[in-house]
């Protein structure tokens, strides 16, 4: 798992692999043409993903938005507005290592107010654009898609 904290790493050195849950934030991205910016992370295809990240500890998860897409696309965002908070069967995660971890995501929506979109290549390998029509046909992975059909971005 690339990116992990000091801590899940502490974590992980006692349990292993086993499922952990973890909250987490995903955040919305549109610019002004309401296009919405998604991710494909490096080290394992599974797909277009909504960008985001584990909440710190002693980090608000709105503080969270920010930080994480900051790093990973070099985007500032506006002032995150809460969509909604998401967690069950969908937001499972199982990663190329073999970490298992069940998110509970706070899903936030910001516009773009600054930076250049620019994957860090550590976490994101690529960064795209997307109008609404072209979310049905995109290759979402399973969380993603669960996402967006729960904040009603993506129908069905």
């Amino acid at each position: 798992m690339v990116g992990i904290s000091a801590h899940l790493a502490r974590l992980r050195a006692m349990i292993g692999h086993e499922l952990v849950l973890l909250p987490s934030v995903s955040v919305i991205v549109v610019d002004e043409q309401a296009r919405l910016l998604l991710v494909r992370h490096a080290g394992h295809r599974d797909g277009w993903a909504v960008p985001g990240g584990a909440v710190d500890i002693g980090e608000s998860p709105a503080r969270a938005a920010v930080r994480e897409i900051q790093e990973e696309t070099g985007l500032r965002i506006g002032s995150p507005r809460l969509l909604d908070v998401l967690g069950g069967a969908d937001y499972e995660v199982t990663y190329p290592n073999g970490d298992r971890v069940a998110y509970v995501t706070a899903v936030y929506q910001a516009g773009v107010a600054g930076g250049r979109p620019v994957p860090d290549q550590e976490e994101i390998s690529e960064l795209g654009w997307f109008s609404p029509a072209q979310l049905p046909g995109a290759d979402l992975n399973r969380f993603s898609r669960a996402l967006l059909r729960a904040t009603g971005h993506l129908a069905g």
